[in-house]
């Protein structure tokens, strides 16, 4: 498979957009001047060589781009400066080829701030018994100049990646493919701007957070609007555009009337229509990212966003129900990290409903009263216009269908008062019942290690009934970002045990506190 990735930025009225960053990664090989200019010249050819047949893997979704060899404290703080300031640069791999004494690296690490790859290898596969002399020994030295690297940054207390393992393995290239997309989640995180539609849904815990923490953990900008100042862009939106757009859903989705005329169904549905524009235009206007709503507060909107806010997620932007501003900054994120890979499944907001508890068929039904993602659609993608009895409004339009089958990650980030958590699920999406009386779109899922372990081990970690969720992503990339993000990360998956968690959550709250 090859993945081909890059940050993107939307446009009004079309697909995701593809923009002109071309993300990369750097490739520092560490050495030494001891065995003089020909081992440096061996060591550099060796470089090139790795860095060359990796980009053409056909496993990595950015290009590697090789660096000169660094011997010095001078030049290793240039080129991570350097790393700081090239904006096409997403992270640093080191790797020691010979011995590379370690304090040469404090300055540059000090003042390094972007990913950090380790990537623990060596050029020759097996050792040369019949030829070994101290000049091959001399050279291929990773053994303990990784060693030494790591060991200072253990001791800086530096959050980086470490992938151990020979550079032409395949499992290995694919390991380091899966750093990059984390990589790049860590990157974008500072350029998130959420946009709050009134305040949370009242009472509610869970969608609660310090928006001050999330700015400094994160880099995420969260700011809140009335809907009023929303619903002037919808009202400005012409006849001519909504009819445009109407027409485009008309030709897209299958329209499912179940009884209603046809002239009303369409009234209904150009009410969306005109929400989706809207909004849209007023996100790009103010450069926001993300989007929350609350159903209690609506005034100015004839209905509650559903296909018009499914629209928007399928074009890139996160969401979040009753003011989950920490959920919609998540969709967008993980959006972001799988923007452009072949074959993707989806990534979409999805919210706890009900469980099926039948023996030997247990699962969750997930899915929410209108604003799920039709990247994730497995089935035909309709749109109905069914009642709502949230907001007192009129019947909103959604588009409806069921999900894939297929394995999946479900993350949920929730504030405890005194830090941020991530839980991470590994799931499985399994094929759905026949529902002809739900007018939503809907998954059905299979906590790992089965649903009663799960939902105990989500419960006592204090786990949000909204959640973040994508076929395209793994439980170790979502870990690996919360880890570069300085906040725990909590997994549930096939080893999960709750003794286990419970010990693992009581050492956290020492650790993170």
């Amino acid at each position: 498979m090859i993945y081909k990735f890059c940050s993107f930025i939307i446009i009004l009225g079309g697909k995701n957009m593809l923009n002109n960053k071309n993300y990369q990664f750097w490739f520092a090989t560490g050495s030494q001047d001891l065995y003089g200019d020909d081992a440096l010249k061996e060591v550099e050819k060796h470089s090139k060589i790795m860095v060359e047949q990796l980009n053409n893997s056909g496993l990595l979704p950015y290009e590697i781009i090789w660096k000169p060899t660094l011997i010095d404290s001078i030049s290793i703080r240039k080129l991570f400066n350097q790393a700081n300031e090239d904006e096409n640069c997403a992270g640093v791999i080191t790797w020691m080829h010979t011995f590379s004494p370690a304090k040469s690296w404090i300055a540059g690490l000090q003042e390094y701030r972007k990913p950090l790859l380790h990537f623990h290898t060596q050029f020759n596969r097996d050792i040369p018994y019949d030829t070994i002399d101290m000049d091959f020994m001399n050279i291929n030295q990773s053994a303990h100049g990784d060693r030494e690297f790591g060991h200072m940054v253990s001791r800086m207390g530096i959050d980086r990646k470490v992938i151990s393992g020979y550079w032409e393995n395949e499992n290995v290239q694919s390991r380091i493919a899966s750093w990059m997309i984390t990589a790049i989640g860590i990157v974008e995180s500072s350029n998130i701007r959420v946009l709050r539609i009134g305040d949370n849904m009242r009472n509610v815990a869970v969608t609660e957070g310090d928006k001050v923490e999330a700015q400094i953990k994160f880099g995420w900008e969260i700011d809140a609007y009335n809907v009023t100042d929303l619903a002037e862009y919808v009202n400005q939106v012409s006849a001519g555009d909504i009819d445009a757009l109407v027409d485009e859903y008309y030709e897209k989705y299958e329209i499912i009337y179940e009884g209603r005329e046809e002239k009303a169904f369409r009234k209904h549905v150009a009410v969306q229509a005109a929400i989706e524009i809207g909004f849209e235009r007023f996100m790009l206007e103010k450069k926001y990212h993300a989007i929350v709503t609350n159903f209690d507060e609506l005034a100015g909107l004839d209905q509650l966003p559903g296909l018009a806010i499914q629209r928007l997620m399928e074009k890139g932007y996160g969401f979040g129900a009753e003011g989950d501003w920490k959920t919609a900054a998540m969709v967008r994120l993980m959006k972001i990290m799988t923007q452009g890979k072949k074959d993707a499944k989806g990534t979409s907001f999805m919210e706890d409903y009900t469980y099926h508890m039948e023996p030997g068929k247990e699962g969750i039904l997930q899915a929410h009263m209108l604003e799920i993602c039709p990247t994730i659609a497995g089935s035909k993608i309709g749109i109905k216009v069914n009642p709502l009895s949230m907001g007192n409004r009129q019947d909103p339009a959604r588009l409806v269908f069921t999900s894939k089958p297929g394995k999946a990650v479900a993350t949920s980030l929730v504030d405890l008062g005194s830090r941020f958590r991530l839980l991470v699920n590994d799931v499985e999406c399994l094929p759905q019942e026949e529902m002809p009386k739900l007018p939503v779109a809907s998954a059905f899922w299979r906590p790992e290690p089965d649903l009663i372990t799960g939902t105990e081990a989500w419960i006592l970690a204090g786990g949000a009934h909204h959640t973040a969720f994508s076929y395209d992503l793994t439980s170790e990339q979502m870990c690996d970002w919360a880890e570069a993000m300085g906040i725990e990360a909590v997994l549930i998956d096939k080893d999960t045990k709750i003794r286990d968690l419970k010990n693992e959550l009581r050492w956290n709250s020492v650790a993170y506190r």
